[in-house]
């Protein structure tokens, strides 16, 4: 029999719905049940891609043994991460507190109030490695729980009392821009500190992609000069791209590599990981030219579109890092393999070129592969890859995690509005603008509330979170600059009211994750330190001055101004979780630069200046085009000059003398010609 979790609409949840553990979804009923029957409760959090998540399932949760065990005295809750970023987050904040670190699958034990009193991660199916089994587990838990709870109330109330001692983030009235400066040049310092000369990256084994790191210092670079940002820039970008975290067939990112040499991924691949890692290539290309980053920008995007869809028109969340329960397994080959599918002479040729030995580079003989130098012949490699490619579509697939995420889709939509502007490629605003328009359709409840999740055309129940808005509206804001519609303008600035009204903490001038009026937990999470991607503090600094930059508000750049103390200061102690918060602080310190460009949509002309304001590397810079005589506030008053199209130019409240010339206009804002 299916259990409890059969009638829920995420794509984990309902991994386990046939698990003989009686699961329930977060919700009153559960807690309720918990209380009648004095029993402790349980919460697994994971997601639908997590390797190790399907490894603690298939040993423990489908032991039927352990789980009427586990019936009969817990009441047990599954929750799925990225539905519930709310809750993930608050019992995050525990296990890191009691354990000093944290990850999914996330294990806690709880009261029937939500009270923490113990928590970890993976548990194995038997003592292993210092852990002691799950079952063990379960049997001290209650033990405990019946014979001497009070010990367990005494660690939850220890654990509150760590939670709340952590939510007090630094606040300042007044920002001054050489104390923002001195900041963010620490923060470069301490990252130079920390990179990895020889292999790219920071720090040693795992090795996650830090794109928001690498977004930041792309904006340093291009405001101050600094070589060094630059160089860890392309040293790491170009390290990924040729590991076997990319994939060298399909395009995309893996979630992370386990080694320092970026050679065997964790291979799952998420949304939020290839958008923001899009971004960061478009930008890189859009500031050196450099053909790997065209490349890697071309096939990432080509993989969003191929691989990452939903049949309504977003992005999906994610690909799962196993096939039938291995691993890696479509992803993979032996010598053998490419013989088998491409011959003798090409295979060899092929595994020469993709590091495929004998020995192999990941289990039983199998390599992943890379792609540590470019091919003498071009040609002969499209073939190769297009054979190799179409032989790996006929092995069995990874799992999909079809859900849509708000926030995600906005990481998305801005990454490939970004680069389809930069590289020319309609089809992928298109993409862009398909996938805004299904969070405007569907991501909203009947009080016009955005919603965090849908599948197959139908949203969830849950209220967006910060990262949801700030990061839609980052979205919307981006398709307006780039399609010049007004309507996402004012959708951008419906959400952004949102997120002043219902987010925004005064006392620290920043903002707290969920909304004023939403589920009530433990504690109201708030965090402005940048993860896997943005926190939701940071994106919404990030899309509270891009607004302003657009139209002049000033209740919008206060804002922002007001929540940015916090993130700075983050910079020079843990500059690698605050990437976001930087990149931010480093448009703000360059004005940002606000870009109009004036002129008939059909003039070439205008169309030249248009691509030199959009390959614009000043920091945040904005950009609007549009006929002389517009409305928007960046093109009001600005006319033709001497009838030749022009741009205008402005930072921190003062304009620079319109030009006509692209190379004038390149020289102002940093852009490649």
């Amino acid at each position: 029999m299916r259990n409890r979790l059969a009638t829920s609409t995420s794509p984990y949840l309902l991994q386990h719905a046939d698990n003989p553990v009686d699961w329930q979804e977060w919700g009153p009923e559960a807690f309720a049940e918990a209380e009648r029957r004095d029993v402790p409760v349980l919460l697994s959090v994971g997601y639908a891609a997590c390797h190790w998540c399907h490894v603690m399932a298939h040993e423990s949760f489908e032991d039927e043994r352990l789980a009427a065990f586990l019936n009969a005295r817990f009441v047990a809750i599954k929750v799925d991460r990225e539905e519930r970023p709310d809750v993930d987050a608050v019992y995050m904040g525990a296990t890191q507190a009691l354990t000093g670190s944290g990850g999914w699958p996330m294990t806690v034990f709880m009261t029937a109030d939500g009270r923490p009193f113990y928590a970890g991660t993976y548990f194995p199916p038997s003592p292993r490695h210092g852990m002691p089994s799950f079952r063990q587990l379960l049997d001290a838990i209650h033990r405990t729980w019946t014979e001497d709870r009070a010990s367990l109330l005494e660690g939850a109330e220890r654990i509150m009392s760590a939670l709340l001692a952590r939510r007090d983030p630094s606040s300042s009235d007044v920002l001054e821009p050489a104390v923002v400066a001195a900041a963010l040049e620490s923060g470069v310092d301490t990252l130079a500190a920390q990179f990895d000369g020889l292999r790219g990256g920071f720090g040693a084994a795992p090795k996650f992609p830090p794109s928001m790191v690498i977004e930041f210092l792309l904006r340093h670079s291009a405001r101050t000069g600094d070589p060094r940002a630059l160089s860890m820039v392309e040293g790491t970008c170009e390290a990924m791209a040729r590991g076997g975290m990319y994939d060298q067939l399909a395009g995309g990112f893996a979630r992370y590599s386990v080694d320092a040499t970026w050679v065997v991924p964790h291979f799952e691949k998420m949304l939020y990981d290839n958008a923001l890692l899009l971004r960061d290539y478009a930008h890189w290309w859009r500031a050196t030219g450099d053909p790997l980053a065209e490349r890697v920008t071309r096939e990432t995007a080509a993989f969003l579109m191929s691989d990452m869809r939903s049949r309504e028109g977003a992005f999906i969340s994610a690909l799962d890092a196993d096939t039938e329960g291995v691993e890696g397994k479509t992803y993979v080959w032996t010598p053998q393999q490419l013989v088998d599918v491409l011959g003798s002479d090409d295979g060899a040729w092929a595994a020469e070129l993709l590091e495929v030995t004998s020995a192999g580079t990941f289990e039983e003989g199998a390599s992943v592969l890379q792609f540590l130098r470019d091919p003498d012949d071009v040609e002969r490699w499209g073939g190769v890859r297009r054979r190799l490619l179409d032989a790996r579509l006929l092995r069995a697939q990874p799992g999909r995690d079809d859900k849509v995420v708000a926030a995600w889709n906005g990481l998305a939509v801005a990454a490939m509005a970004e680069a389809g502007v930069l590289l020319d490629e309609p089809d992928w605003i298109a993409a862009a603008v398909d996938a805004a328009e299904l969070l405007v359709a569907v991501h909203h409840d009947e009080r016009g509330r955005l919603l965090r999740v849908s599948r197959d055309g139908r949203a969830g129940a849950h209220l967006g979170v910060l990262d949801d808005h700030a990061c839609v509206a980052e979205a919307y804001l981006v398709l307006h600059q780039v399609t010049g519609a007004a309507v996402w303008l004012e959708r951008a600035g419906t959400m952004l009211d949102e997120v002043l009204d219902r987010f925004r903490d005064k006392k620290s001038g920043g903002f707290f994750d969920t909304a004023a009026d939403a589920e009530v937990l433990i504690l109201r999470p708030q965090d402005y330190t940048d993860n896997a991607s943005p926190s939701g503090w940071s994106a919404a600094t990030s899309a509270l001055l891009m607004f302003a930059a657009l139209t002049g508000s000033e209740r919008h750049r206060t804002a922002a101004e007001e929540s940015m103390p916090a993130l700075i200061g983050l910079a020079s102690g843990h500059p690698r979780f605050a990437g976001w918060g930087m990149a931010a602080a480093a448009a703000w310190l360059e004005g940002p630069r606000e870009i109009a460009v004036v002129g008939s949509a059909d003039d070439p002309r205008t169309h030249a200046l248009r691509g030199v304001a959009f390959a614009a590397t000043s920091p945040g810079a904005v950009v609007m085009v549009g006929a002389p005589g517009g409305v928007h506030p960046l093109l009001e008053g600005r006319d033709l000059v001497a009838g030749a199209p022009a741009a205008y130019v402005c930072r921190h409240f003062t304009c620079d003398a319109p030009v006509t010339e692209p190379s004038a206009l390149a020289a102002a804002v940093g852009a490649r010609l």
